[in-house]
Order: C-alpha cells, then structure tokens, then sequence
C-alpha cells in the first residue's frame, strides 16, 4: 500500500507509475476524496476547539452564580457534539474509502525497471548452462511422465478436477527430495526455515497484497479462511505489527509449503501437463531488509534460488521484469526461467521480487535503530520462489531424459533417493 501523503504530494509521479505499469486507478478520484477527507479533519478540529472554550466558560459562569447563562451554554456544546458526531460518521466514511482506494494501487516501480508494456519487453541478465543436445526425438512430460508412472493425469482429474496431478512412485519420491535439496541448501545459505498453516486469514491475505484485488484467484474456505497462492503469505506475516530491531535485519525465512490458485493462468496458456495447475509444490524465500540494503538482498535472493539450479545442471536465464510485467506488490522482479525441451523455450520457474515497504505498510512491520534515528521505520519485504518444485521436476525429466525412455538421476540429488541413478518404467 502507498502512503496517502505520498500520491497526495506526488500525484504526478504517481499518474507516471501507473500509466508505466498499464494499471487503471483514478488518481483524481483519490486526490478529491482526500480534499474532502481533510476538510473534514479540519472541520471536526475546529469544533473541538469551540467545544472546549464553551466547556471552560460553564464552569466560570457557574461560578460566577451565572446559571440562566451556563444552561445556554450547555445547550451549545450538546448542539456541538452533535455536529462532530456527524462529521465524524462522515470521516470515519472516508477514511475507509481513502484505504479502500489505497489497497487497489499498485506499487511503484523503482528507477531500475525497464520501461515496457509485456513480457515481451523484459530484459534478459545473463543466462547459465547450455540447453541439453538429443540424438533422439525428445519427449514431453506429460508423455514422458504418465509413461514412466511418475505423473497420472487422469486419476488427478478423478480424485479433484482437471488441472490436479497425482504424482506416483518415483514422482512422488523425486519430489520429496527436491523439496528436502531445495530446504537444505537454503539452510545452509543462512535460511531460518519454518513450518506455516497452508489456510490464511483476511488480515493475513490483505498484508501482502493478495486481498481485495486478487480474491477470485483464491480457494475459499466456508469459514472465511483461504488456501494460500504461496508460503510468502505466513513468511512475511509472521511478524505483522511488530517492531524489528536494526542489528537483527537482514532476516532470511524459507518454507515449504502446498499452493493453491483458483485462476492458475489464462485460459488455453500452459494448461497441458503441470506447468499451470490449482496445487502444487513450492520452497519460498522471504527477506525483511532495510531500505538501505533491500536491492543488494534482492541481488543475493536471486543467486540462491539460481544456485538450486546450478547444482541441479538446469539451464536457465535471469530476466528483469519491465514495468507493465510486475507483480502488484512488487517494485522490482528478476524472474528465473529454466529450459524445457517440450516448448523449446525458457519457462519461469521462479521470480524474486522487493516489494521495498509496500507490504510493510499494509502489515505494520516497522524497525528500530536507536543510534541511527529515532522511533521507527518500516522495513522492506522481498520474496522469491525457490524453487517451484513441480517445474523443477518437469525440468529434470525432460532435461535429463534418454533415448531409450528412462531419465537420469542429477548427482546432487542421489544421496536423497538411496543412491537411485535413475528413472525407469516398471
């Protein structure tokens, strides 16, 4: 959420924002209402005031054995109470379309994003590894995958609906190593991991961004709870409206957790195999930086969900996200696209964002560094996928296939599966 002095003072770099990022918000509607939100202010000040000097004169009137007079005046401060009654009712009304309008907003992209309308514009960092070389037709996963009794499309379909999987044998195991690799070097990077409830509560969802504008996209419970997209939800609520201290930041989280999306992409876009599904796996990353170092965190959280990559021998490249390509919370993104044979292409397999103190300010995370300045701050969150473990698993069998149908084991990932090298039909 933005500050309401903040588009108030600097309406014009606001209207520049949101036209960058191709986001429709009535930034005249919100200037008027503010207007007439502080005149209201200014109104209810000013009888305040009236109603204090009319208090004190009762009690001197009374004194001075002037009744007749302190009863007159009586009469005036219930006819003033009255008044502010009433024009607080209307404050109390635009308050809450000052915050409702402000919770619609997207944030503002920092000075590094390239400027652009689509995906199409984002801009390529760097790239790692060579995409893997066939002397044979490879295959999709969702051919490989059923074939080699690690995916069952069908029987998703029959235990949920279409766009659930079910993952058998092998597929079930690989996944629950990729989970454990992913948690482990995480770990071993500084990550404090955590275990989070996979249902979240309004306040919760509101916090970082996914309520209101994005509830459609979300499971719901009939108890008022939802399903959450991602484990960055619990992460970054974890300490909403808490006061951090300076020499404690940064602050790393990792978790694994199941996600769920109720719209998982456009229709007819990737909706074959496990690319675009309701549920699926994920190992995020959650930082809570200063404002001073939240770019150089984010530089550091996109080498380490790279990292997973690394040691899994997946060619990938790094992208920055253009501004009409960001996320609504996000003031820069770097999105991670790993190699898939089946579309000859890259595919985003996780993306890291700094959302600086757009979410802190929705959740009330605030810092504290008594040599540096007094009170205190607001932080800034950043988040990042690290990684999607279902496209990992894509990515390794369709990356590591061979001709005769089987997949290979990556090394690194051996140690977690007995020492199985590979993957086979029964």
């Amino acid at each position: 959420m933005l500050d309401a002095r903040f588009v108030r003072d600097h309406a014009e770099e606001v209207r520049a924002a949101l036209s960058a990022r191709g986001a429709a918000w009535d930034v005249d509607a919100f200037l008027a209402l503010d207007v007439a939100r502080r005149t209201l202010i200014g109104e209810v000040e000013a009888l305040q005031a009236r109603r204090n000097e009319a208090s004190k004169a009762i009690g001197a009137l009374m004194k001075e054995g002037r009744r007749d007079e302190a009863e007159a005046t009586k009469e005036q401060v219930r006819g003033i109470n009255d008044e502010i009654g009433s024009l607080e009712a209307r404050m109390a009304d635009a308050d809450a379309q000052t915050r409702e309008m402000l919770l619609t907003i997207p944030n503002i992209p920092d000075a590094s994003v390239p400027q652009g309308t689509d995906e199409s514009e984002n801009v390529e960092v760097r790239r790692w590894g060579a995409p893997p070389v066939f002397d044979f037709e490879p295959k999709a996963h969702w051919d490989l995958g059923p074939e080699l009794g690690v995916i069952d499309f069908e029987r998703g379909v029959k235990l949920a609906k279409s766009r659930f999987v079910v993952l058998g044998r092998d597929g079930a195991r690989l996944t629950r190593a990729l989970i454990s690799l992913m948690l482990d070097t995480h770990g071993e990077r500084g990550y404090r991991e955590w275990w989070v409830p996979a249902l979240a509560n309004v306040d919760t969802l509101t916090a970082t961004g996914q309520l209101p504008k994005f509830e459609d996209d979300l499971f719901k419970t009939g108890e008022g709870l939802y399903l959450i997209p991602t484990a960055e939800v619990q992460l970054t609520n974890l300490h909403r409206d808490e006061v951090l201290e300076a020499s404690d930041l940064p602050l790393d989280y990792t978790a694994y957790t199941p996600c769920f999306r109720e719209e998982a992409g456009s229709a007819g876009r990737d909706t074959r195999g496990m690319i675009r599904v309701h549920q699926f796996d994920k190992v995020e990353l959650v930082k809570f930086a200063t404002p001073e170092t939240s770019m150089d965190a984010l530089e550091a959280m996109v080498a380490d969900a790279e990292h997973i990559l690394q040691l899994l021998g997946l060619a990938y490249r790094t992208v920055v996200l253009c501004t009409g390509d960001m996320g609504f919370a996000a003031a820069k993104t770097y999105d991670i696209e790993v190699w898939l044979p089946s579309y000859n292409d890259f595919k985003e397999i996780s993306s890291c964002s700094n959302c600086t103190d757009f979410q802190a300010r929705r959740a009330g995370i605030k810092y504290r560094s008594p040599g540096e300045f007094k009170g205190s701050r607001l932080v800034h969150t950043l988040n990042g996928s690290g990684l999607a473990v279902g496209r990992t698993l894509v990515a390794i069998i369709e990356n590591y296939q061979r001709a005769d149908g089987s997949v290979e084991v990556p090394e690194v990932l051996r140690p977690y599966l007995g020492g199985q090298t590979e993957i086979v039909a029964d």
